[in-house]
């Protein structure tokens, strides 16, 4: 089964919290989600979210892939892509394994590149760094 797309290739928004609503809370979603109005709390999805320009979010975000177009307090994460458009302003630290910042962003924070952890080769890292991690985890076991 394919995602159905939008003619710019982004995916075709499934929800939406239109421009002029307020919501509050901690909103999961599967497939994705348009933001035009205001949004406190936390959003956790598997998909892809969009915020408006017109959006006003207070929130940590965290989705598969995440463009940001308006403006976000919190830490947005996206293990996939993100993408701040012209118009974004974001207060706080965003983290992602592909990031697109456009001109004239507002970025307040810091900004991490991470791994995609499928990607993750066991054999390119160290074996002392590997040793040391796989002690790490067994040693909070009984």
């Amino acid at each position: 089964m394919g995602k159905t797309t939008t003619g710019k290739g982004a995916p075709k928004t499934v929800t939406r919290l239109a421009k002029g609503t307020s919501f509050k809370g901690t909103l999961r979603f599967r497939e994705s989600l348009r933001v035009s109005g205001s949004f406190e709390g936390r959003i956790e999805s598997g998909g892809f979210l969009h915020i408006d320009e017109s959006a006003e979010v207070r929130a940590d975000v965290e989705a598969e892939t995440v463009v940001i177009a308006g403006t976000v307090r919190g830490d947005a994460h996206a293990r996939q892509r993100l993408e701040l458009l012209p118009t974004a302003r974001v207060y706080g630290n965003v983290k992602a394994a592909s990031a697109r910042i456009s001109d004239g962003v507002v970025l307040e924070g810091k900004c991490e590149m991470i791994r995609n952890a499928n990607a993750v080769d066991i054999f390119a890292v160290p074996a002392n760094q590997l040793r040391r991690t796989i002690q790490g985890v067994f040693e909070g076991e009984p």
